[in-house]
């Protein structure tokens, strides 16, 4: 098993200097790993409007992701090699975030006639498309409502991690 702080290490290592501003945040599940690097702020006149300064950000994010499109992909086939998932890029700047690619997995799930009306209620209120819109709808909002458990749950599963890692060789 992959470890999220070899995929980091790795990530930290490879991407060329000066990208990012600091080490990128890396985020890897089974078939995925995603990296978000922050970008520094465009220079603009002082007391610019809003809507100048988040054209300017727009504009760098673009620039950033055409510039560096060629070096990214060999990047991703290299990582999707070495770590057997697909490599999704983002970028952040200012209070943007901006994902230039993303993977979109099916998930089997088997649901009773209470969960499914749920889904169904969603989609017949316009609130999404199709079931499948709902349930990932729900499971955002379970995930921003319930941000903190799951980072603890996460944190008690990198301890779990590490003590098999360290743990007799099968």
């Amino acid at each position: 098993m992959t470890s999220n702080g070899s995929v980091q290490g790795w990530f930290s290592g490879r991407l060329p200097e000066g990208w990012f501003e600091a080490a990128p945040e890396v985020v890897l599940d089974r078939e995925e790993i995603t990296v978000v690097g922050r970008l520094p702020e465009p220079t603009v006149v002082e007391d610019v409007s809003e809507g100048v300064r988040a054209g300017a950000i727009a504009g760098h994010l673009q620039r950033f992701r055409e510039d560096t499109r060629d070096q990214r992909i060999a990047i991703a086939r290299e990582a999707e090699h070495r770590f057997g998932r697909k490599v999704s890029w983002g970028v952040e700047c200012g209070d943007q975030r901006e994902m230039f690619t993303t993977l979109s997995v099916p998930v089997m799930t088997r649901l009773r006639q209470p969960e499914r009306r749920v889904l169904d209620t969603l989609v017949e209120a316009g609130v999404a498309r199709s079931r499948s819109d709902a349930l990932a709808w729900c499971v955002r909002l379970v995930g921003k409502n319930a941000d903190e458990w799951l980072g603890e749950l996460r944190e008690a599963l990198q301890h779990v991690e590490r003590a098999r890692a360290s743990g007799p060789a099968v």
